[in-house]
């Protein structure tokens, strides 16, 4: 499956052992890669293990104070850039909103209607549309204070988590919201003024496992925010593990 890769901080922290490790695991999610950090995302559809261009960014990146990563395994849309995670846009108000996604849209009626307008064919393309038009429209009178907006996103995944399998982790340039609803799929640890999430743990110190089916929402590495606990656990069926048996996941 995909693998994410977040950090949140008040200060500028040394991450690049944590980022390289992250990437080599590209080996086994070998259909495309992204990163963002400060006011720069870059995206390639090649194997991350075999990008000149991340491996001389990894090698150079500065301390950052927030940072997402995405390494794709194709499982709903084609190899190609415009499917790669990182995606991002401005809602109506001028913020930056970036999200990566870990997962699969299974009950995914409300997001038809972006089936023609997004630029790839993912449904975490059209996840993220959803999640710009709700702002949006949320937004006609005023921009959202930051409580609105961490109760906006809690309610939208609440709404998008039942029967689908949602990893999340949003930027909206000053709040990092983190969600799981798998069991074992994410972790956290400290790393200096602040906190690193990932798929997988990236080093020998101790991590512990992101509480399932609630949101978290982190500034300058400090939680602000807890969503209320919801049901939207994704539960395998015995067809589903059967499928993924069969692929080798």
């Amino acid at each position: 499956m995909c693998e994410l890769i977040g950090f949140s901080a008040a200060g500028p922290t040394d991450i690049k052992e944590q980022l390289k490790v992250f990437f080599s695991h590209s080996e086994s999610n070998p259909h495309g890669w992204g990163i963002m950090y400060g006011d720069r995302l870059i995206r390639g559809c090649e194997r991350a293990s075999d990008s000149a261009m991340l491996e001389m960014l990894l090698q150079n990146i500065d301390e950052q104070k927030t940072v997402l990563g995405h390494i794709r395994f194709a499982t709903v849309g084609s190899i190609k850039l415009e499917n790669c995670h990182p995606f991002t846009g401005r809602d109506i108000t001028g913020r930056q909103w970036t999200l990566i996604h870990n997962g699969t849209i299974y009950s995914g009626s409300r997001l038809i209607p972006y089936l023609n307008n997004q630029c790839g064919d993912t449904d975490s393309e059209r996840l993220f549309l959803f999640l710009m038009d709700t702002l949006n429209n949320a937004q006609q009178n005023g921009e959202l204070s930051q409580q609105e907006r961490c109760e906006l996103v809690d309610g939208l995944i609440q709404e998008m988590s039942h029967k689908n399998k949602l990893n999340l982790m949003i930027y909206d340039g000053e709040l990092l919201y983190i969600h799981k609803n798998m069991k074992d799929t994410m972790k956290f640890r400290r790393l200096g003024s602040g906190y690193i999430f990932a798929t997988t743990a990236l080093d020998g110190d101790e991590w512990t496992e992101v509480p399932i089916a609630q949101l978290f929402v982190y500034k300058d590495g400090e939680q602000i925010y807890s969503g209320n606990k919801h049901e939207g656990i994704f539960i395998p069926s015995l067809q589903y593990i059967k499928a993924m048996d069969a692929m080798h996941i």
